[in-house]
């Protein structure tokens, strides 16, 4: 038997339009899953000459998750569901998180609604014995210049991971997550495909390179999977070693 065939499964990846969330919604979708994503455009087709946005064979809803009405108000894509995925996230540049309206937007998209989407789907969950998963950062663990709410919201994130998952666990519903650090994104394209920037983030990772977005994904289906049945309240860092 393989662990890591889904056939049969349910899977939401909250931010699975692009980046991280795309890549695990696709192999999710490649290991035999029913797969849906939720993202901000109105339709699918809106993706279509999006770089590192593939949503062939995926479900696919809008909605602001910034709105926790929106997020409540949209329809449920599956009667049970087997795995949520938390990759909603958004930074904002150039000081805007020190301003309220910045930091209160950073926060609800980052935390709030990783809060409010797992309470909303809580009852499917349990239902199907499900997995949470939750897409934090390396900022939860280090301090991110210009990016207070990025980083408080992403350490906010791993202390949910812990509550949720102790107290889901009696439910059947596993929660853990895992802390990336650069993975070569459209969130990341500001250090990423900037020549002295790349260089010195590049020169501070012990593997020598950043990650890659199959490489996040794998970790999603591992702790999706049952030889993850044993973990509970974890947030695995996977960063190249950047953080040693």
């Amino acid at each position: 038997m393989n662990a890591l065939d889904f056939t049969g499964r349910n899977v939401l990846v909250v931010g699975g339009s692009s980046g991280i969330g795309n890549g695990i919604a696709q192999e999710f979708r490649a290991a035999g899953a029913e797969v849906h994503v939720w993202g901000t455009r109105a339709s699918a087709t809106d993706y279509a000459d999006e770089a590192g946005s593939d949503l062939s064979g995926l479900g696919y809803t809008q909605v602001d998750v910034a709105s926790t009405g929106a997020l409540f108000a949209a329809p449920a894509p599956f009667d049970t569901l087997d795995v949520l995925v938390l990759s909603q996230g958004a930074v904002l540049y150039k000081r805007q998180e020190f301003a309220p309206e910045g930091w209160d937007r950073v926060m609800a998209i980052n935390l709030d609604s990783v809060m409010h989407i797992s309470q909303r789907f809580h009852g499917a969950l349990k239902a199907a014995g499900g997995s949470v998963i939750v897409v934090s950062s390396v900022a939860s663990i280090r301090a991110t210049m210009g990016n207070p709410a990025y980083a408080a919201s992403k350490a906010a994130a791993v202390a949910l991971v812990r509550t949720l998952g102790q107290a889901w666990a009696p439910d059947g519903i596993r929660v853990n997550g895992f802390a990336p650090s650069l993975v070569e994104t459209k969130m990341t394209r500001i250090t990423t495909e900037h020549p002295e920037r790349r260089e010195k983030a590049i020169a501070k990772i012990p593997l020598g390179r950043f990650g890659t977005v199959n490489e996040m994904a794998g970790v999603a289906l591992f702790l999706a999977s049952p030889l993850a049945g044993y973990i509970c309240g974890q947030t695995i860092i996977v960063d190249g070693g950047l953080t040693l």
